[in-house]
Parts: C-alpha cells; sequence; structure tokens
C-alpha cells in the first residue's frame, strides 16, 4: 500500500489491488478511510469521517488531483 501524499493528518493511498479500478485515491486518518474517485473527483465511499472532514479532505484531493492521477499512472504502468 504505497503512501503518495501525506497532508496533516491524512495519508492518500493506493492498494495494490486497485489497478482493475478506474483512478482513485484512499484517505486515511487513524481507523478512518475514504475513497475518492479522480478526474472528475467525487466520493465513493466513507468509512468513519464527518461531513465537515470529508468536506476538507475532498478539497485536499482537489487540489492535488494532478499529483494522484501522476502517482496513480505511474504505479499501475497505465
Amino acid at each position: 500500500m504505497p503512501t503518495v501524499l501525506q497532508e496533516g493528518p491524512y495519508s492518500f493511498v493506493f492498494f495494490s489491488s486497485d489497478g482493475g479500478e478506474p483512478p482513485h485515491i484512499h484517505v486515511k486518518r487513524e481507523h478512518r478511510i475514504a475513497k475518492f474517485w479522480l478526474n472528475p473527483v467525487r466520493l465513493a465511499k466513507n468509512r468513519g469521517f464527518a461531513a465537515h472532514e470529508l468536506n476538507q479532505i475532498a478539497r485536499l484531493v482537489v487540489q492535488y488531483e494532478p499529483v494522484l492521477l501522476e502517482a496513480w499512472h505511474e504505479f499501475f504502468g497505465v
């Protein structure tokens, strides 16, 4: 599970088994995790984050979307 980015308390990671899906990122903090599709950015799944924190995380995903997409393509060779 490579960590692509660390921003404050959030780790932005891929799971190595994710290659068969469209580009996305998992965002972890403590025992919480959310999945965001990239391009366009939208929430796919949430486990434990409150709505206000998801909004903050979504802004970070939008901000770093180019970096996250590049890392996705490099990691999965797409």
